[in-house]
């Protein structure tokens, strides 16, 4: 553990141990797809925090990608289907 972060941590129940860091490191691994087909190989926290970020970042450019898709669907599409498909997504 770094000194920095002994010396930041404060008394309590809300102390996390490098146990419980190195666990939730662990978990967050294996929920990105790339890092999860390589769960044999030992990757720093950092680096599972660098790829943790770049995954997110990639899911909204998805996400807005998508949603402009589907604006464009809806806007050429006759109002009664696009009712429908609206109606279908907000439930």
């Amino acid at each position: 553990m770094s000194s920095r972060r002994s010396r930041s941590r404060h008394s309590g129940s809300s102390r996390i141990t490098d146990d419980q860091i190195n666990e939730l490191v662990s978990k967050l691994q294996q929920l990105l797809p790339e890092m999860n087909t390589r769960l044999s190989d030992k990757r720093s926290a950092a680096n599972v925090l660098q790829e943790t970020c770049n995954y997110i970042r990639s899911l909204h450019r998805e996400v807005d990608d998508l949603s402009e898709r589907l604006s464009e669907l809806l806007a050429n599409t006759d109002t009664t289907q696009a009712a429908l498909i609206r109606r279908l997504l907000t439930q």
